[in-house]
Order: C-alpha cells, then sequence, then structure tokens
C-alpha cells in the first residue's frame, strides 16, 4: 500500500478528487460537507491500474486549519497536488508547497482541476514553475473536471506512475506511529490512527506512548476499513489499544517501539529555507502529527537550539518545519542534527557549539555518529540507536561503545594515575576502583576492569595495581610492625590494644597497609594478629574437650574475650570450627584445604 496527501488550497476540488477517485466521502463533517470547506483531515482508499492500492489524506486548505493540514502532510510520503484551472494559484497555495519542501516532501503530482470552467494551461504553467523550485523538483501533472469526469482515468494512471517510483519502506524499522486520530468503540476501547511511515505493526505488539512512557498492546488491527494481523508500512493504520483510556491521547502524540526511541525537549537543528532576516524567538515545531511551540536559540548563520515545551521522540536525521502562525507562515525547514546536545553553559559555548554542527552540516561533514561518540566518549550500543545513528566505536563490554582515541588516552594515562598515586600514598597498593572510575569519567566500575586490562594492570581487592605489586611499607613502619611481630610471636593471641599500636604510631592507614602486605591479619576492627594464627589456634583448640565453650577456647589460646570472640567467628567462617545450637563449638573433624 502507499499513502498519499491531496494539498493545495482548493477545498471543495481536493475534496471531489478524493470521492471520484475513491467512491468515498473524505469530508467526514456535516459542517465539511454542507460549506464545501475541509476543517479536518479526511481519508479515502482505492485500486490504481495494476492492482496497487493506495489511501488518500485529504488535508484541509483554508489558513484558519494549516495545522490540521501540517498532521495530515507530516508522516506522508508522497503528495497530490491541486491547484484550480479557473482561480490558479492562491496564497494558500504557497505556504501548502512551502511546508511540503521544508519537510523535504520528494515525490508529488500536479492536478488541475476546474479544467471544464476554465483553460487548465496558465495554471499548469504557473503552479509547475513554482513546484520546481522546492523538494518536489519537475512533477508531472495532469488536467482534470470533476464534473465531467475528464482526465480521471489520466490521473489514475499518473497516480501509478507515482506509487510505482517511491522509495520502499523499511518492514525492519522501529515503529514510530504519530496519532492523527482518536475515538472509541463500544466493546473494544480506545482507537488510534496514523500513517505507518516505516517498520510493522502486529496484533499483540507491545508499544509504549510517547507523552507518558506508559505501556500498552496493539488489540486489533485495521488497514482500510479490513481487519488485519499485521501492518506494514507505508500504510494508514487503524489500532485497537489494550488497557488505554481514550483520554490518555490526543493528535501529535505517537506510539513507539519500547525501548528504541529517546524522547527529548532539546535538539540541535540545521535550517533550511529561512531568507527572511532573523527568526522570531517563539515559534512553532510541526513533525509528524504533532505541533509543539519551541524556543528559538541562534548557534551559527543556519543552526539553532530548539527548547520544545513537551518531549517529542526525536531522531537525528529526522525532518521537520518551523511555522511562524501570527504571521500564517511557514518560518524554516528543519533537519534534526543531534537529539541529546550539550548544556550550554559557559561564555562562548554557543559559538563553539554552532562550529561544531557546522562540520555537522557543512559539505564533507562528520558523521553525527562519530561526532556524538567523540563528545561524549562512551555510549551504549542502544543510545545510539535510538537517537537514529549506526553503532560505532571501539566495544568495551555491556553495550558500551568508546571512542578510540579516548581509550588509547585512557590506557596510557591509567598507569600514570597508578604510579603518581602510589607515590602520594606509599602505604597503598594501588588506585581504588571508584577513585579511578571518577578521575578518568569511567561510565561504570566494571569500566575499569576492562580499562585495567587494556593497561597491562591488575584489579586486585578493589584497587588498580601493578600485577603481583605488593605494598612496600616505608622504614619507620616496617619497624614498628616488626616490634609487634615479635610481641606476637611469644604470645601469637595477645592482640595489642588501641593504647599500644598508638605507642607504636600505628594508625588504621598504617595496619591496613601492613594486612596488604601481609605482615598483618585483620581479625576484627582494632583486633590484628600475625597471618597463620588460624591455624595455630585450630591445633589449640583441638586438643580441648570436644565441644568448649568461649570461656574455654578463651584459656586456651591464652587471650582475652575482646579476642577470642572475633577469632572464634573468623574460625567458623574458614570451616575450622563450626558453633552448635547451646553456643559451645567443635573442631571440625575434616577441615578444608
Amino acid at each position: 500500500m502507499h499513502v498519499i496527501a491531496t494539498a493545495g488550497h482548493v477545498d471543495h476540488g481536493k475534496s471531489t478528487l478524493v470521492r471520484l477517485l475513491t467512491g468515498m466521502e473524505p469530508d467526514r463533517w456535516a459542517e465539511e460537507r454542507d460549506r464545501g470547506l475541509t476543517i479536518d483531515l479526511g481519508f479515502g482508499w482505492t485500486t490504481l491500474p495494476g492492482g496497487t492500492r493506495v489511501a488518500f489524506v485529504d488535508v484541509p486548505g483554508h489558513e484558519r486549519f494549516v495545522p490540521n493540514m501540517l498532521a495530515g502532510i507530516g508522516p506522508v510520503p508522497a503528495v497530490l497536488f491541486v491547484v484550480a484551472a479557473d482561480e490558479g494559484w492562491m496564497p494558500q497555495s504557497t505556504e501548502h508547497l512551502q511546508a511540503l519542501d521544508a519537510l523535504g516532501v520528494r515525490h508529488g503530482l500536479l492536478a488541475v482541476t476546474r479544467c471544464d470552467l476554465a483553460d487548465p494551461e496558465p495554471a499548469r504553467e504557473q503552479a509547475l514553475a513554482r513546484v520546481a523550485r522546492t523538494s518536489l523538483g519537475a512533477v508531472g501533472s495532469v488536467a482534470v473536471s470533476g464534473r465531467t469526469g475528464e482526465g480521471l482515468d489520466r490521473l489514475r494512471a499518473a497516480l501509478a506512475r507515482l506509487v510505482a517510483a517511491l522509495p520502499p519502506a523499511d518492514p525492519e524499522a522501529d515503529v514510530r506511529l504519530w496519532v492523527d486520530r482518536t475515538f472509541s468503540i463500544t466493546g473494544a476501547g480506545t482507537v488510534v490512527t496514523g500513517t505507518l511511515a516505516a517498520g510493522t505493526l502486529r496484533v499483540g505488539d507491545r508499544l509504549v506512548l510517547a507523552s507518558t512512557g506508559a505501556a500498552t498492546r496493539v488489540r486489533g488491527l485495521q488497514t482500510l476499513g479490513q481487519d488485519a494481523g499485521t501492518v506494514h508500512a507505508v500504510a494508514r493504520a487503524a489500532v485497537n489499544l489494550r488497557g488505554v483510556e481514550r483520554g490518555a491521547l490526543a493528535r501529535g502524540d505517537a506510539l513507539l517501539t519500547p525501548d528504541r526511541w529517546l524522547t527529548t525537549d532539546e535538539a540541535d537543528v540545521t535550517l533550511r529555507g529561512d531568507d527572511s532576516g532573523e527568526l522570531p524567538r517563539e515559534l512553532v515545531l510541526h513533525i509528524g502529527s504533532a505541533a509543539v511551540p519551541v524556543r528559538i536559540r541562534p548557534l551559527g548563520p543556519d543552526t539553532a537550539r530548539l527548547r520544545l515545551a513537551r518531549p517529542l521522540p526525536l531522531r537525528t536525521g529526522d525532518r521537520a518545519l518551523l511555522r511562524d502562525a501570527g504571521r500564517h507562515r511557514i518560518a524554516a525547514g528543519v533537519d534534526v542534527l543531534d537529539v541529546c546536545p550539550p548544556e550550554l553553559v559557559r561564555r562562548g559555548a554557543a559559538r563553539r557549539r554552532g562550529a561544531e554542527l557546522a562540520v555537522l552540516a557543512g559539505p564533507g561533514r562528520l558523521p553525527a555518529a562519530e561526532a556524538v561518540l567523540r563528545r561524549r566518549g562512551f555510549v551504549t550500543a542502544g543510545e545510539l540507536r535510538a537517537m537514529g545513528l549506526p553503532v560505532v566505536g571501539e566495544p568495551v563490554g555491556d553495550g558500551w561503545r568508546v571512542h578510540p582515541g579516548l581509550w588509547r588516552g585512557l590506557t596510557g594515562e591509567l598507569p600514570r594515575l597508578v604510579d603518581g598515586w602510589r607515590g602520594d600514598r606509599p602505604l597503598e597498593t594501588g588506585v581504588p576502583v571508584d577513585a579511578v572510575r571518577q578521575r578518568l569519567r569511567l561510565p561504570g566500575a566494571g569500566m575499569v576492569r576492562l580499562l585495567a586490562e587494556a593497561a597491562s594492570l591488575a584489579v586486585v581487592d578493589g584497587r588498580v595495581c601493578a600485577p603481583g605489586q605488593r605494598a612496600v611499607l616505608p622504614a619507620s613502619v616496617e619497624a614498628a610492625v616488626d616490634e609487634l611481630a615479635a610481641e606476637l610471636s611469644r604470645t601469637p593471641f595477645a592482640a595489642p590494644d588501641a593504647g599500644r599500636l598508638a605507642a607504636l604510631r600505628l594508625g588504621s592507614r598504617e595496619l591496613a597497609a601492613a594486612v596488604r602486605a601481609g605482615r598483618l591479619l585483620k581479625v576484627a576492627d582494632g583486633v590484628f594478629l600475625l597471618p597463620g594464627c588460624e591455624r595455630r589456634a585450630g591445633e589449640l583448640l583441638s586438643g580441648l574437650r570436644q565441644p568448649f565453650t568461649l570461656g574455654q577456647a578463651r584459656q586456651a589460646l591464652g587471650t582475652t574475650r575482646r579476642v577470642a570472640v572475633p577469632l572464634l567467628e573468623l574460625l567458623d567462617g574458614l570451616g575450622i570450627t563450626e558453633r552448635l545450637p547451646d553456643s559451645t563449638r567443635r573442631v571440625r573433624a575434616k577441615r578444608p584445604v
């Protein structure tokens, strides 16, 4: 199927064409039919010569209803542009054509209606000349009469040629269905309609609402008035949603493939077609069926930052337009360059950002994905896809991608960080993992281990160090630990108290360094013994009558309760002893090796 918008100025002529081509009444409201004035979007469909099915979105022509017109043409890839032979080019025709040009529509056909009332050639020549100066370029044209039926067969044949030339849509693309109509059906619930420009919808699919992030499921599908289990783009689709109240959705919202889109209220863009001087600071952004007020901050001659009144699901490469509603004109076309732009907080930041965007938008432009990776350093593959960008960079685990130059720089910087840390903190074997993450601005602690491996370093006990590196104690600390070790060799379980440690000038940092160096064993806070004391304790306790009490263990070890309690808990944890329900203990017959 293909979808074509009917645009132009002559409401009655457009609607009549759709009615004649499809046998359907596109004007849904009685007021529209009575006045011959299209107010809202109308729809119809038919089968063209050769069997191709095509749907029409009939958009309003009057300037009061331009927002409705833009909601209809936003997602549609081709246009049937209508002018009347007896009226020629009208002011509103200009705004319709400017909108199509701003959106970059490249496929179209000109229909000159009412050829029974006037010679169609002057209107045809004038319209073709104007259309040729836009993104549509040179288009075919057909003169028709709704009253006599003259030219309708030629129009059908021309439409068949038009749709045959349209590029195929990607059926595997992520779904972004812009909603242009919502209603309720008794017994079925909420139904929304829209033009599916890319991707595939299936009954049972899980989707999310762009405005709220709420999840829903596709309860049923229709296309061209028929039930369907699957709808492939490009197509008009009616989607029956499960568990969604009608008031939760409105025109301008969108249904999205879950976890594949970013919604943003800021975007950096290129501006096209604005040759009328400085833009107003407040305009309306039109994309898909959405119309959102925006504030504009110029960044360069043809680049700007848009601040949206509400977030939208945007991607790099999206085309949209800015409209000045007060002056009834299309202000500029928009090409989205970056949907996650950096903050502009320092003096000159806007000017520098404008220069960066000029590289993205100008001749020989830098690919947007590489620019994002270069600026952010690390980004996940999922984030790149959600931005509408290809996955670039080096994979570094957990879906992360890194700019190759940054990774090389970090690999060289980490050893210098480790050496500097050891120089400033001789009691420590290496840099704590979290300190590395913060200093090098890594996205997570897991990245530290990967970087350490790339730099031929190791992560031991939560610290990054050289492989096999052990703490080297300063001479004063070494002497104090030697004195303490001599005391413990005589009374292995008489752990020094706080006063004795202070007298030896062994504070928490010195004691931690001695533990890392393998000179002391930390049994508990403030309780330090020699390494291997746990085996010696097991041997002494095995000589007791089993099971034994805490007091018996304390006497056998020749120590105090302050030491005996945590030492026994350590022995329990090592499997040397086991605690019984009555709080006595026994030495296990077979101890783990």
